[in-house]
């Protein structure tokens, strides 16, 4: 049996473009006679068969989202989905959710699969892969074939698209700003996201709080590492110094992480020791004892954010309009781990 092609296929044979493609075999007037019958005639050589969904890229009628999250595990993410379903299913739309589990290979391939007429745009989060390599332009191909993508949370500057993002920088220079209000001035950044956009944009607001208060940096009380347990490790080490007085972790699993050893090597929390964490998620608010000081990314604001951004774009019919960037603000969530 002879394999089908794809739309995709087909353009790069003909070195032509998708929608070329897709115009031709749908009859219509904006393309030239000779063009459909070249396209027609090498789409029946190849096996060519339409989508059941329909893969007209110009009236876009499968209303239906493709989502995509990095890691099914970080409650962050499901918030966030929780967000992009509610604002879905109030305008019409199905979604499709899968999740590159961090690998550049299954992100593409996860893209490739669904703009082959199974979806009308994507809301995703780049996996961690693909910004360790500066690999981006499977995000670029996409968007240039017509099909629109909204990042959030990890976003990239190189790709032009619609953005939603928290205020990362912002965020970690006030609750650093806070850790040092209160009486901190020994603080320990506690990072395995060191390959992530978010990741940096937290640490240099740390960094910037300590220089807006004279205080000197520490790289003995810096871990920034992209492995969670190269972080445990080293987190081991460096609790051993009974110094500190206050932990800013950039994710969830860093804060328990910081927690817990902290806990273990003899730390009394929050009397000697204040830890806040980023992301505000079911370990940190209800699971752990003292409970975790978090910075609160509104998950759930930023999958309605994404949502309303991608179905205003694709509604409109505008691919060519100016893209906007949604900044959505975060807030701290006072619990057990810090002093007042």
């Amino acid at each position: 049996m002879k394999a089908k092609a794809t739309l995709k296929q087909i353009a790069k044979e003909l070195n032509v473009s998708v929608s070329t493609v897709s115009k031709a075999l749908n009859d219509s007037p904006e393309i030239s006679e000779q063009t459909k019958t070249r396209i027609k005639e090498y789409a029946k050589l190849k096996n060519y068969k339409p989508n059941v969904i329909g893969l007209n890229l110009k009236n876009r009628k499968t209303k239906t989202i493709g989502v995509i999250i990095p890691n099914i595990l970080n409650s962050f993410f499901a918030k966030v989905f929780t967000g992009i379903e509610k604002v879905a299913e109030e305008k019409g739309y199905n979604v499709i959710t899968c999740i590159s589990n961090e690998s550049l290979k299954k992100e593409i391939s996860t893209m490739d699969m669904l703009s082959n007429g199974t979806i009308d745009g994507f809301i995703l989060s780049p996996s961690e892969e693909a910004q360790k390599l500066h690999e981006f332009n499977h995000f670029k191909e996409i968007i240039s074939e017509g099909t629109p993508i909204v990042m959030f949370d990890r976003v990239v500057d190189e790709v032009e698209c619609d953005k939603v993002v928290v205020d990362d920088f912002d965020s970690a220079l006030n609750a650093t700003q806070y850790l040092i209000d209160i009486g901190c001035r020994n603080i320990a950044l506690l990072s395995s996201a060191d390959n992530l956009s978010v990741g940096k944009l937290r640490a240099n607001g740390y960094l910037k709080a300590l220089q807006n208060n004279n205080i000197k940096v520490n790289p003995d009380l810096i871990i920034r590492t992209d492995s969670e347990d190269d972080l445990k490790e080293k987190a081991e080490i460096l609790f051993d110094n009974k110094s500190i007085d206050g932990v800013f972790a950039l994710d969830e699993n860093d804060s328990v992480a910081a927690l817990r050893i902290s806990l273990k090597k003899g730390f009394k929390i929050p009397e000697n020791l204040s830890i806040i964490g980023f992301a505000d998620g079911i370990l940190a608010s209800r699971r752990l004892s003292p409970s975790l000081t978090t910075v609160s990314q509104h998950g759930p604001e930023i999958g309605e954010a994404a949502a309303e951004l991608l179905i205003e774009r694709l509604e409109k019919g505008e691919n060519e309009a100016p893209y906007k960037t949604t900044v959505i603000k975060t807030e701290l969530r006072f619990r057990e781990s810090t002093r007042t």
